[in-house]
């Protein structure tokens, strides 16, 4: 059949589309801009008459009219591999499940161990080949769009078109239904201004990167800024290979600082996993020969990662403790975000030639009574270790930088305590000392 006769005859209503959907059925959005809103919000109306969907996602920016509509979750269960900020609130209400992984393994996950019996995603308009381009979702939608029983594409003209290494279209043929419809520009998610923390950080990580690194910035807003302070310092000629192409990128390239010259994988192309940020990004990536995206199986495997020499990777946390055990994803039993791709980078990074993978934070935090509190405790009692002390490497505050690499337990928690604030110095001492992980002859680190 002639590819355009094959989508007029696929071509429904986003109402119509979503008949398919029976209860018990698992329901799949994929990720980020490419969340399927139409398809969403027409879903939602059907929740009377529909028991138990199960449907996940991940970094969606909302709303997420399935879980907004239902707050008993009788009818939709909506859970997420990865909280963005809008999600993170949906967890605090009840209304969203958190779903543990790495990203390397995320499609992997799909293929041998779970059920879609609908997958759903927004795409670009189809190419003249029959070709949907996956856009900024490329990273996990194909293993999830393949082990689906049936595809539904909502066309979003909005979506940038991104060239991929592989694995980053899907055919006509392997489609269901095609809804069309009006949709907003995608939200936008522009680098904040740096706090003096922010800066501080930035300036302890800098010395340690040189011209012809690699960069990986992970998701948050330290990473982003240090990438926009890396684009204003004397650093030149780096190379892109992360999971999260963001601003910080594009501010690098309007630098002048990424050619992508020095890569050993895919030379002169920066490589990515997902997308999103500012207009300028979606548009700075849109046909762009100099980007690739493809899968986070392949993007994210240490195994890759450990090809690029001089690989740095650059990712925020929420706390450590004196062990050098790292949290990024938990405040206690709250869900903050997710592993995501940060186990994945600290791993590859540390097996590069020259390699060296940066955990951010700042030093404290404030609760909501404006009572100060420290970011490195004597020892986590509830928190989600996202990396085991045996992969710690460099932690970073405001206070400085120190290297955890063969350090005993003694020499972490010294480095440790000489970056936290000084207010707290003297009672992590006091906890390492009870804990047996201090030397009477430890420096005091005033």
């Amino acid at each position: 059949m002639n590819v355009r006769n094959e989508y007029r005859a696929k071509l429904v209503t986003a109402d119509d589309a979503v008949k398919v959907v029976k209860s018990g059925d698992w329901v799949d959005y994929v990720t980020n801009v490419c969340f399927p809103s139409l398809l969403d919000e027409a879903l939602s109306k059907r929740r009377d008459e529909l028991y138990d969907v199960k449907v996940r996602g991940n970094l969606i920016f909302g709303p997420i009219q399935i879980a907004e509509c239902d707050p008993t979750r009788e009818h939709f269960c909506y859970n997420s591999w990865h909280c963005s900020a809008y999600e993170r609130k949906l967890s605090d209400r009840g209304l969203c499940n958190y779903i543990p992984m790495v990203f390397r393994d995320c499609t992997e996950y799909y293929r041998v161990f779970l059920t879609v019996n609908v997958a759903m995603m927004a795409v670009p308009p189809m190419d003249e080949h029959g070709y949907f381009n996956l856009s900024c979702a490329t990273g996990v939608a194909k293993g999830i769009l393949e082990k689906a029983d049936i595809v539904i594409l909502e066309i979003n003209d909005k979506l940038p078109h991104i060239y991929g290494a592989f694995d980053e279209s899907i055919h006509i043929s392997e489609v269901n239904y095609v809804v069309e419809g009006e949709h907003p520009d995608l939200p936008e998610f522009p680098i904040a201004e740096p706090s003096a923390e922010d800066v501080a950080i930035a300036n302890a990580i800098l010395p340690f990167i040189q011209d012809g690194s690699a960069l990986q910035l992970g998701i948050g807003t330290m990473p982003n800024v240090i990438g926009k302070m890396i684009a204003e310092s004397d650093i030149k000629d780096l190379s892109m290979h992360t999971e999260l192409c963001s601003d910080a990128y594009y501010e690098l390239y309007k630098a002048g600082k990424i050619t992508n010259r020095q890569k050993r994988l895919f030379p002169g192309k920066g490589l990515t996993g997902i997308v999103f940020g500012s207009k300028s990004l979606y548009q700075w990536v849109n046909k762009n020969p100099e980007i690739l995206i493809a899968p986070l199986s392949y993007v994210n495997a240490p195994e890759h990662i450990a090809q690029l020499d001089n690989m740095v990777s650059i990712n925020n946390c929420l706390s450590v403790d004196l062990y050098g055990q790292i949290n990024a994803e938990t405040a206690g039993f709250r869900q903050i975000s997710g592993t995501g791709g940060q186990l994945d980078y600290l791993t590859g990074a540390s097996m590069a030639r020259g390699g060296k993978a940066f955990i951010c934070m700042e030093s404290t935090f404030k609760d909501k009574n404006g009572e100060l509190h420290t970011n490195i405790k004597p020892h986590f009692t509830g928190d989600v270790i996202t990396d085991p002390r045996s992969q710690a490497y460099f932690i970073v505050t405001e206070y400085g930088a120190v290297n955890l690499c063969g350090r005993s337990t003694w020499e972490r928690a010294e480095g440790l305590i000489s970056i936290a604030h000084p207010h707290f110095r003297d009672d992590l001492i006091m906890a390492a000392e009870k804990q047996g992980i201090w030397r009477y002859s430890n420096k005091r680190n005033r």
